[in-house]
């Protein structure tokens, strides 16, 4: 990793998963500083069967949700990024598996908990509940903030989930569309 003060960032990834009736479903959003999107991908619906959540237990979702999901859509991807943002604690399970800072945005709703002030790499505002990092994985914190640094100024933090989701309603309407066509 880069030392604080020296560090280049091109590109945030955003990513996110969702939890419905078919499954998990991912998406994942890179973004340059601006916010403007340079890429976009959705992972296909993961749904557990039983067995799985037998054998697995308390450590599926996670599973699920970082391993499977997140980290699949951000190796897939053409475009690097330095920093990885998501909006869903169980994500942040991410940092095991990555050489760059995983951070999580808490909702307002998600401030209150066992988390450690430790954590807190970036404190909330009206919009959002503080930036996280995982507890494990903090040493991370000072290119973490130097990154946030650079782009809180001209980022919404939570906006960009609002357009994945919005993309993975779209991207399910094409397909269904193009299912449905002759």
């Amino acid at each position: 990793m880069s030392q604080p003060g020296t560090a280049v960032l091109n590109n945030i990834g955003f990513v996110t998963v969702l939890n419905e009736a078919n499954g998990f479903l991912g998406g994942y959003l890179v973004t340059n500083v601006w916010g403007r999107p340079l890429e976009f991908r959705l992972s296909s619906a993961v749904q557990p069967n039983r067995v799985q959540q037998i054998l697995y237990g308390d450590t599926l979702y996670p599973y699920i949700c970082a391993d499977l999901i997140a980290k699949t859509l951000i190796e897939k991807a053409n475009l690097g990024v330095q920093l990885v943002i998501t909006d869903k604690e169980i994500v942040l399970d991410l940092a095991h598996k990555m050489d760059i800072p995983v951070v999580w945005v808490s909702s307002l709703e998600e401030t209150q908990g066992s988390w450690s002030d430790d954590t807190v790499i970036s404190p909330g505002n009206a919009k959002r509940g503080p930036v996280r990092c995982h507890p494990d994985h903090c040493s991370g914190i000072p290119l973490a903030q130097e990154y946030l640094g650079k782009v809180e100024a001209s980022i919404d933090l939570t906006e960009p989930f609002g357009r994945i989701r919005d993309a993975i309603v779209e991207a399910r309407k094409m397909g269904v569309t193009r299912q449905a066509q002759p």
